[in-house]
């Protein structure tokens, strides 16, 4: 019924809305129907998709076993409309990795448009963001992997691009950034984040040593884990503080020249192994600073290494490119 696919230890599953309806699940006819209706029916999805069989969690893993779930196509050519769907139900604007996998998985099906341009969009039920998020994908190969590259769009900086509230202004190698005390209380190194919009919002936290990068296991600690799941996740679930509906958190280090390290705390998903647009906030906030130039930068995650693109016209980013590549897992 469903798919499994990775994409740099990022795990999605894929299903038709189709077969998620055989399966008893009572999904609207549109993909914007379902974004509207989603309380109804995304954590019975969930657990249906997402769940570990009845003893096959292996020990000490995630309570589900993927990331997520995508479903979709709604339509037999494209554009594609899809949606996706966090593991606590809620909908996400936007994932690379998540765009990487769907597109392998349509590959497969025969309906993506050879080596043309493909459209994909994204349905939510976020009010701060417009729906659905649309996203340009074209096959691509880089260093003889076959892949996909994601245009992006163009980013938007700062507290009001993510309507983050009560953060504090503060400077980098001076540049603008911002203080959120609530990082900065769970530890005091994190306190210096850059707010980027790239379709969806995230809060990146530059640091200067690899000894403050929090590692997957330290994330999972109970009360790291809880106050970061505050700061990232919407009401109830989290505090919604500094953004009402939520953050995408991540921390990153400047590693040598167009090389960034980074973590990831998802929105409605905890610690990740990696993320492609977390990897592409990080390369963003990275050329704010000042850190990265135009051009490729590569972002270094647990799960694997993310090429991204960034191109600048008259100083500012026009455009950022994810590279992504995915495969079905057995």
């Amino acid at each position: 019924m469903v798919r499994f696919y990775d994409a740099r230890g990022n795990v999605y599953g894929v299903i038709s809305p189709e077969a998620l309806r055989e399966a008893g699940i009572d999904l609207p006819a549109s993909a914007a129907e379902c974004a509207v209706s989603r309380q109804s029916w995304s954590g019975a999805a969930v657990a249906a998709c997402c769940d570990w069989p009845d003893g096959q969690r292996p020990a000490g893993s995630k309570a589900h076993r993927s990331d997520g779930l995508l479903i979709g196509p709604f339509q037999a050519s494209p554009p594609f409309d899809l949606l996706i769907v966090n593991t606590d139900g809620t909908l996400a604007e936007r994932s690379g990795n998540g765009l990487t996998i769907f597109s392998q998985a349509l590959s497969e099906q025969g309906l993506m448009p050879g080596d043309e341009a493909c459209l994909l969009r994204v349905h939510h039920d976020k009010s701060d963001a417009v729906s659905p998020v649309e996203t340009s994908v074209k096959p691509a190969e880089i260093d003889g992997v076959q892949g996909f590259w994601l245009d992006l769009g163009s980013p938007s900086f700062g507290p009001e691009a993510v309507s983050a509230q009560g953060v504090e202004p503060a400077t980098l190698h001076g540049r603008d950034v911002s203080h959120v005390r609530p990082l900065s209380a769970l530890d005091p190194a994190w306190n210096r984040s850059q707010f980027v919009r790239i379709g969806n919002p995230h809060c990146v936290t530059l640091v200067t040593g690899g000894d403050v990068l929090p590692s997957h296991a330290q994330m999972c600690e109970p009360g790291l884990s809880g106050g970061l799941t505050r700061i990232a996740y919407a009401p109830p679930t989290g505090a919604g503080q500094p953004c009402a509906a939520g953050v995408n958190l991540q921390w990153a280090m400047l590693e040598s020249e167009g090389r960034i390290v980074a973590r990831v705390f998802e929105r409605g998903e905890g610690p990740t192994a990696s993320s492609g647009t977390s990897a592409s906030a990080v390369a963003c906030a990275a050329w704010r600073v000042g850190w990265v130039a135009a051009g490729e930068v590569k972002v270094v995650m647990p799960g694997g290494t993310a090429p991204i693109l960034l191109e600048e016209l008259e100083g500012e980013l026009s455009r950022v490119s994810l590279f992504g590549t995915a495969l079905l897992m057995g």
